[in-house]
């Protein structure tokens, strides 16, 4: 048995549903977007004839222009729903179905976290093997960040043989 408020909201929706619009009555007004029409510019356009300003005056738009904005490309729909469809698209069963989506939500999702941290250990194992007293711009880099850091330098063999240098070179960074 249905309920007051149920019944009447289904009566109201289906009374406003049209069965058979008309194109002439029922379509939205034309606005002014509706039609483009092309901007017509006065080539000559007489600086007296709508002008605030006098004659000696320069418009501060003219000195400070605003500068234009950088127009970005348009952003790639990366939505699950699009890119999960157009997957499931070609799909003939319901078996298939299931195994794009377990292919692409379980199996690629557990590839792409394994690569990573293979990647981020790997990248922490050099770093931490990585020597001190290098040459290069990332020892003087690493040097510099530990010192920023009041981090205590490791002391290593060092490939310097002026030992004097090496000292007043640890004692600047």
């Amino acid at each position: 048995m249905d309920s007051g408020p149920g019944t009447i909201a289904s009566t109201l929706q289906g009374a406003s549903i049209k069965r058979h619009p008309s194109p002439r009555h029922d379509l939205n007004p034309s606005t002014a977007a509706s039609e483009k029409l092309p901007v017509i510019l006065d080539t000559h356009p007489d600086p007296d004839a709508d002008s605030d300003i006098a004659e000696d005056e320069i418009p501060i738009s003219v000195l400070n222009p605003v500068p234009r904005k950088q127009n970005m490309p348009p952003l790639p729909d990366l939505r699950f729903e699009q890119s999960y469809l157009k997957s499931i698209e070609q799909a003939e069963s319901w078996q298939s179905v299931l195994w794009i989506t377990v292919k692409d939500q379980i199996i690629f999702c557990f590839a792409q976290g394994v690569l990573w941290t293979l990647l981020l250990s790997g990248w922490r194992h050099w770093n931490r093997s990585a020597k001190f007293s290098g040459q290069g711009v990332g020892a003087k880099i690493r040097r510099w960040w530990w010192g920023v850091n009041n981090w205590k330098v490791p002391a290593g063999k060092s490939k310097l043989r002026d030992t004097k240098l090496a000292k007043n070179v640890s004692e600047a960074y």
